[in-house]
């Protein structure tokens, strides 16, 4: 997994001092999390338990996994990656803290992975986000994802509709 840079971001790999501001940042923020299959953290050490394991799958040659910072600042702003294969195709995930939000970042994130993903001999990406999360949606769509339909899914107890996504390489 190599460094990506866009016109305002780094891309690349997350490491263990990182821990605190993921934090801080996002991870611990029910606001940030009650879209995702995570719930929020209740310390810094679930932080670092969590990243433990993610440095230890930085080792997988399909790892893709990148904190996004931002060129003018060196600020960590959120993380994208590749949560898991679904048939082979990779499957993007990705969070930020709110003070990033609405300023196209995760779009432009988005796109740089994507450009990797097919670099690296990926046929297609898939996605998915919650009907509700209206921003994600947006974020997906922006990127150029198509939808492919939607689907229900159990998140921590409660039913969800989820919208699919896929982008093709063109």
């Amino acid at each position: 997994m190599k460094e990506l840079r866009t016109e305002r971001l780094i891309l690349r790999k997350l490491r263990e001092e990182d821990a605190q501001r993921i934090f801080d940042f996002w991870a611990a923020d029910p606001e940030v999390t009650k879209f995702l299959t995570w719930p929020p953290h209740q310390s810094v050490e679930v932080t670092k338990a969590v990243m433990a394991r993610w440095m230890e799958e930085y080792a997988r040659p399909d790892c893709y996994r990148y904190g996004i910072e931002l060129k003018e600042t060196g600020e960590l702003i959120g993380m994208i990656d590749v949560v898991h294969f679904t048939d082979g195709l990779p499957v993007i995930g990705y969070c930020s803290g709110r003070p990033a939000w609405g300023h196209g970042y995760m779009t432009e994130a988005l796109k740089a992975v994507c450009a990797a993903l097919f670099a690296d001999g990926r046929p297609a990406i898939l996605i998915e986000a919650l009907c509700e999360n209206i921003g994600s949606n947006r974020v997906i769509q922006k990127a150029g994802f198509r939808q492919t339909g939607t689907r229900e899914i159990e998140l921590k107890g409660r039913a969800v509709t989820v919208n699919s996504y896929r982008l093709d390489r063109g």
